[in-house]
């Protein structure tokens, strides 16, 4: 048996924990493992495929980023190619694709990856690749699986920055809004807002009222607490407006969302005479060592995708549906995105506490 591991999207703490859990696991069993670079690119000839053994995978399962490389713009049914007169088109290249891991006698491919990685590798099997599929995010919104490995992590690192931003922002008396990743999903302010004790939590799932946000700054200026920290997701949207968007985004990738943090500012210290800031973590919740909790889910995840493989699971993913990893076809994870739901516990909790959504 020859399988081959791709890592495609966005970088997520844990990604490696998760290369080294299944070359271990695939070597224990008497297996060769390929690595393929950024993506897809090693298998389309714009990178390289590398061979995976214990050597290359030593002391590899606290670090951070992923030693093959990721990228958000390499999807194989819409590849972009520069023209010679600088614009870019789409083409289909999987066929090519497949037919490069048949040369190289891949028998079976791990796809690690967020929704948009976990949908081409559903693609791929359809059309004849042996595929089965690892949950990567850090926004924790595919669906079919308690958790993704990296979301703790960024959670941490986002809870840590509340923690620096609360006595800054005392010190001054002033309301400071930190946008935190989620384009659609709004995990991440959500659990790092409720840890991190904040006044006011902004996320997608549930459209604010700036009006209402400064109500609820104000109210706190009633009571003799001259400072508050708002934590916004960067997908939030105003009630009846749309997404924040910082501009074009290179061809292949999303359109990019972002800026909401700066809006929000503008509108409270103009309705309110109050002293803002605002900041954007960006992307060091994606950097640095995983967590503990993301090591070992990712660990997991590493081993339990070799073993899908071993049982002929083709066309799964695997998920922790707690407290057990288990496997589930990638199509029904991929049916309905995961949201936040607004009358979870976390979120009647965090109105219970205090905290404001802006509705």
């Amino acid at each position: 048996m020859r399988i081959a591991i791709s890592t495609g999207g966005g970088d997520a703490p844990g990604l490696n924990a998760v290369i080294r859990a299944a070359v271990l696991s695939a070597l224990d069993r008497g297996w060769h493992v390929l690595g393929i670079r950024k993506g897809y690119a090693g298998l389309l000839g714009e990178d390289d495929v590398v061979p995976l053994t214990r050597d290359s995978v030593r002391g590899i399962g606290h670090l951070g980023g992923t030693i093959l490389r990721t990228t958000n713009r390499g999807n194989p049914f819409s590849y972009p190619v520069k023209q010679a007169d600088g614009s870019f088109v789409e083409i289909d290249r999987s066929d090519e694709l497949i037919e490069n891991a048949r040369n190289l006698g891949i028998n079976a491919l791990i796809s690690i990856g967020g929704d948009g990685s976990l949908k081409i590798a559903h693609q791929l099997w359809r059309k004849g690749l042996r595929v089965v599929g690892v949950p990567k995010t850090i926004d924790n919104d595919v669906s079919g699986t308690v958790a993704t490995f990296g979301f703790d992590t960024a959670v941490t690192t986002a809870m840590e920055a509340i923690d620096k931003l609360h006595t800054t922002a005392e010190s001054h008396d002033r309301v400071i809004v930190m946008e935190v990743m989620g384009r659609h999903a709004g995990f991440i302010a959500l659990h790092s807002g409720l840890s991190g004790a904040v006044h006011v939590i902004l996320i997608p799932e549930i459209p604010y009222d700036i009006d209402k946000v400064c109500e609820a700054i104000m109210a706190r200026e009633s009571r003799g607490r001259h400072f508050d920290i708002v934590v916004v997701a960067e997908g939030a949207i105003p009630k009846g407006g749309t997404e924040s968007i910082l501009g074009a985004s290179l061809p292949g990738q999303d359109r990019r969302i972002g800026g909401i943090a700066q809006r929000v500012a503008v509108q409270i210290q103009e309705k309110t005479g109050k002293e803002c800031r605002s900041m954007v973590l960006g992307h060091l919740q994606r950097g640095g060592m995983p967590t503990g909790y993301d090591r070992l889910l990712a660990t997991r995840f590493g081993g339990a995708a070799v073993e899908a493989i071993d049982d002929g699971k083709w066309g799964h993913m695997v998920a922790l549906q707690s407290p057990h990893i288990v496997t589930i076809p990638i199509d029904e994870a991929l049916k309905e995105p995961r949201r936040v739901d607004p009358t979870h516990d976390i979120v009647r909790t965090a109105r219970r506490t205090g905290i404001s959504f802006g509705d």
